[in-house]
């Protein structure tokens, strides 16, 4: 059943986005959705079909829009409910055809044409927050999607740039971000890369991924979104940064009684 963007605040419980980073082969994706579901139940799979900011030119992207979106489609058709991200004004369209969710990417996060098409769409469109974005000033990409009458607009927190091949959450900035109006949906997977850290690609410190997490649920954040994948040391893309599969089920648990927690406080 594809999700509603009443499920993102207004007290309702925490939204989890997982998947993993890129889509590797059918069976992946396919064996990957069912995992996630036996592990935690429902949730929104994520996945892209296209990773067009990989480090180096040499690689892997991922099949592309139209294999991948039919492969998408088919996770669809069991039930599941989709995002991917889109890097082009003209993939929205199509996308949107397949996805629930359409993300845009945050070093695309200031792109009008993009946030434009995305809105068009009438679907629910998480803006990754840019690295060099201040939290005080990503409303103003939410306000180009809402210019196109869709008010269907998610904020996502995924670290900021602090000096070289380094990123740092500020706690703050969730707040921040929530006080605009918009949900906010906190990134722990992505928060926690080491940007061009190993490098012809991107490092990671997945010890700190759920420290992060806790501390982002307790700040009363509305989702989290979490790469996973069932053997991160092979993974095609963000490996170093993914939560390990067989993990997520009791890290979900305990972000989620967090989330019990400060929502039985604030009634």
């Amino acid at each position: 059943m594809a999700i509603e963007f009443e499920r993102f605040g207004h007290g309702r419980p925490l939204v989890l986005i997982a998947g993993p980073c890129v889509i590797e082969s059918e069976e992946h994706v396919h064996r990957m959705a069912r995992g996630i579901r036996e592990a935690v139940g429902e949730f929104v799979f994520k996945a892209s079909f296209d990773k067009a900011n990989r480090t180096s030119g040499s690689a892997y992207r991922g099949p592309g829009l139209r294999e991948g979106l039919r492969i998408l489609a088919g996770l669809k058709a069991e039930g599941f409910s989709i995002l991917t991200d889109i890097h082009e004004a003209g993939q929205a369209e199509p996308a949107a055809e397949v996805a629930d969710i359409l993300q845009i990417p945050a070093f695309l996060c200031r792109q009008t044409d993009l946030l434009v098409a995305a809105g068009r769409t009438g679907r629910i469109v998480n803006i990754k927050k840019g690295q060099f974005v201040a939290p005080h000033d990503i409303h103003r990409a939410a306000d180009k999607v809402a210019s196109t009458g869709n008010r269907q607009v998610v904020l996502t927190e995924r670290g900021s740039s602090f000096g070289y091949n380094n990123l740092v959450v500020d706690m703050r900035g969730l707040q921040v971000m929530r006080d605009t109006g918009w949900p906010v949906v906190f990134d722990a997977t992505h928060s926690v890369q080491v940007p061009g850290g190993a490098g012809d690609a991107s490092g990671g410190q997945p010890e700190f991924i759920e420290p992060l997490a806790r501390a982002a649920v307790a700040a009363g954040v509305d989702g989290v979104f979490v790469e996973v994948h069932d053997q991160p040391e092979r993974a095609l893309s963000d490996g170093p940064n993914a939560l390990r599969l067989s993990l997520l089920g009791d890290f979900w648990g305990r972000l989620r009684a967090i989330d019990e927690l400060v929502k039985s406080q604030a009634k």
